[in-house]
């Protein structure tokens, strides 16, 4: 009987059960589908750096490609070589890699990506069939053959070299997944929230219940093991179908994902890493829904009394939290100092915007003179104190979505820019690794006809310090200095930049700059093997998406001895085709199929891979906003609800029905556009810090400031829309014959 006493509450409020149940289950959709996609990255990272971990691959001397008769020579001479075949396919079913299982057998414990009879499964097939795919569908393929690193001799025409299926992951890829998680954690901080405002609504309505359980002797501690275990089994029957549909989720998402992680990252989510429910989340669930719901019960009751009577603290303990958030952000000369600096930030905003705008209200319900007008403000205020939490919680959501759109966009346009700038010329081809990439640049120097080209040289060198200690930095060394680089956007340059690269000067990226303090105009010294170069910085650019510092100058200045890692030659043919102009290298350098790549191919496919690792990030955003929307409508309408009795008031003072629904419709809306431009200053600063200062402090580069006025519109619209629901739904109270409240003794003058 006591269980049914207090289990009743939900059978007189199905609405707030209901409402319960959808934020639970939403945000634990939301947390297990993130946390299943991304530890399926993490998985797939690891497994793919495992299969080229310490790899090497013999190539032929000659610079030609290997092909079987190399694979069956060199087996016949008792060497322990595989072949690797990938095939590149288009779209989502993405790359697949053909092997020979009995190859593999002679690397024993040594065998990329596991044993042999593993990897059959994929991205993994037998090498007859992937050359059979590549054959029949047109695919794109490239044989590679394996061997262990431990071999040191190999027969004459043959050497070894460093096999890698792609660019190193690095920090790219950590802070993709970082973007993922820290989202998903938002998920969790929203979700309290709403949680919390809906449950402590629940617990207000029912204080006469408990007060009379009281009196017919039932203990206090009693009562409150019996909310411990109702809030169990509300939680677990609404997390259990959470997991369910964020595995549907994960595995609706995670095409485009994969592709994603592929494209960007070279990493494929192998056959190990299936959609699979993370039990975890059933327990991270439980525990944040136990938390923000009985946090109140774990703070001793005279410090919440404390709390209560003295509302200076209410006020000062905020804006001292905020003010401390900000210069810590500003100042932080580390990454953690600025997370804790903006979790200070979201709790002193999060705490003063209801009461802030509550004040607001009830000073212009003050000065109105319409006493409809006056009203409708000192209503607003009450609202704002009572629907705080949710309030917030919508304020943060629309917040973090304007500060994620603006990243993305700004990170869209910055990219495409710079995607313009490094591939200015339709065409470039990889110098083989023993031609000579000077005769290369003769040749299309004497050229008729050709259009603008360079040389590109790439390698590792030392920057020397004032300490006398030496810097490893890149090189990135080009000649002539021409057309393809006057479309460069430098950050910070002295007059006439290029002019001075050519005669002498440098350029620096902006990782380097920024970690060395360097600017243009300093002198820099730049150690090549047993020379040096030295002069002055003209420039600093731009060098997005990796955390290495690089020096520019011109290939003119290199020694003629100068070894670098890579060698590229950027073409537009001009009169010529690319076809002529890849005959005569190839008959220049004596080697077969040299690769030339289509810088236009190469921009659109960028392009597609990069919307689709953004897709992940707009979908979770809007549906977190959505969490927020739903549960915020949910709870004005309950609050709305309990209110009904002060609506009907309206009508007796002499108001027609029309007239009471447009300014209940007037009232909704108001509320929920006051949050919207409540968030605008929020997701600005939060943009800010985005850019500004966890990036740079990351990654050693920064993204341009923007905003993006029409997306507040577009937000301001749902906003109102979600306002405009609420009132919508409110019009079934205010149906003569609705029933009074059953007291108003409950309520304190202030909400009257």
């Amino acid at each position: 009987m006591l269980a049914k006493a207090v289990f009743s509450h939900y059978r007189r409020h199905p609405v707030q059960l209901l409402a319960l149940v959808v934020m639970i289950t939403l945000a634990t959709m939301l947390w297990t589908g993130v946390s299943v996609l991304t530890d399926q990255a993490r998985v797939s990272l690891a497994e793919s750096e495992a299969a080229v971990a310490g790899r090497q691959q013999v190539v032929r001397s000659d610079g030609q490609a290997v092909t079987v008769n190399d694979f069956a020579l060199l087996r016949t001479q008792g060497q322990c070589v595989a072949p690797w075949l990938e095939v590149q396919r288009p779209g989502a079913e993405g790359r697949v890699i053909g092997i020979d299982p009995l190859a593999l057998g002679c690397f024993g414990g040594a065998v990329p990506g596991g044993t042999a009879g593993e990897q059959l499964g994929a991205p993994f097939m037998d090498i007859s069939e992937a050359v059979s795919l590549a054959r029949e569908q047109g695919y794109d393929s490239r044989l590679s053959l394996l061997m262990p690193d431990n071999v040191t001799l190999l027969p004459v025409g043959y050497r070894a070299q460093d096999f890698s299926m792609g660019p190193a992951t690095g920090e790219l890829a950590d802070s993709f997944l970082l973007n993922l998680d820290a989202l998903s954690v938002l998920v969790l901080l929203i979700t309290g929230l709403l949680v919390r405002s809906v449950y402590r609504l629940g617990l207000a309505q029912r204080r006469g219940s408990f007060a009379l359980l009281q009196r017919f002797g039932v203990p206090w501690g009693r009562l409150q093991w019996l909310l411990v275990l109702e809030l169990v089994l509300i939680s677990s029957l609404a997390i259990m179908p959470g997991l369910w549909l964020g595995s549907q989720l994960a595995g609706l998402l995670g095409g485009g994902f994969a592709q994603a992680l592929d494209g960007l990252f070279d990493v494929t989510l192998y056959a190990g890493s299936q959609t699979a429910v993370p039990w975890s989340a059933l327990w991270i669930m439980l525990a944040l829904v136990m938390l923000v719901c009985l946090s109140d019960w774990l703070l001793p009751r005279h410090w919440q009394r404390g709390m209560r009577a003295k509302r200076l603290w209410r006020w000062l303990l905020p804006a001292l939290a905020l003010g401390v958030g900000l210069l810590l952000v500003a100042l932080a000369p580390a990454l953690w100092w600025v997370f804790a600096g903006t979790t200070l930030v979201l709790l002193g905003v999060g705490t003063l915007t209801p009461v802030l705008l509550a004040a607001l209200a009830d000073g212009l319900g003050n000065r109105s003179l319409h006493p409809l007008g006056r009203w409708r403000l000192r209503e607003l205020a009450v609202m704002l104190r009572q629907l705080a939490l949710p309030v917030v919680a919508l304020q943060l959501a629309v917040a973090t979505v304007l500060a994620v759109q603006a990243l993305v966009t700004t990170f869209e346009a910055t990219f495409d820019d710079w995607l313009d700038q490094r591939l200015a010329a339709p065409f470039y081809l990889m110098v083989p690794e023993d031609a000579d990439g000077h005769r290369g640049a003769q040749l299309l120097a004497e050229l008729d006809g050709v259009g603008p080209w360079q040389r590109v040289i790439g390698g590792r060198v030392s920057l020397l310090q004032d300490s006398g200690q030496r810097l490893p930095v890149d090189l990135f060394a080009v000649a002539p200095i021409g057309p393809l680089l006057d479309q460069w956007q430098l950050l910070d340059s002295l007059p006439q930049p290029w002019q001075r690269l050519e005669e002498g000067g440098l350029m620096v990226n902006e990782q380097l700059a920024r970690r060395q303090g360097l600017r243009p105009g300093d002198s820099l010294t730049v150690r090549l093997d047993e020379q040096q170069i030295e002069g002055q910085i003209a420039g600093v650019y731009a060098d997005y998406g990796r955390p290495a510092g690089e020096v520019m100058v011109s290939a003119d200045r290199l020694p003629e001895d100068f070894s670098g890692t890579s060698e590229s030659l950027s073409i537009t043919p001009g009169e010529h085709s690319i076809q002529a102009i890849q005959r005569d290298l190839e008959a220049l350098w004596g080697v077969d199929n040299l690769s030339v790549n289509d810088n236009a191919s190469i921009r659109q496919l960028a392009n597609r891979v990069f919307d689709q690792t953004f897709m992940l990030t707009r979908a979770i955003s809007v549906l977190t906003l959505a969490l927020a929307a739903v549960s915020l409508l949910i709870m004005g309408w309950v609050f709305f609800t309990t209110r009904a009795w002060t609506f009907q008031l309206l009508r007796v003072w002499g108001l027609p029905l029309q007239g009471v629904r447009s300014q209940l419709r007037r009232l909704a809306v108001t509320l929920t556009l006051a949050v919207a431009v409540a968030a605008l200053p929020l997701g600005i600063w939060l943009t800010w810090v985005l850019v500004s200062r966890i990036n740079p402090l990351a990654f050693g580069w920064s993204l341009p400031m923007a905003v993006y006025p029409l997306f507040w519109l577009e937000l301001g619209v749902l906003c109102a829309g979600i306002g405009l629901v609420i009132g919508l739904l409110m019009h079934r109270q205010l149906k003569p014959g609705a029933p009074p409240p059953v007291s108003a003794s409950g309520i304190t003058g202030e909400e009257r």
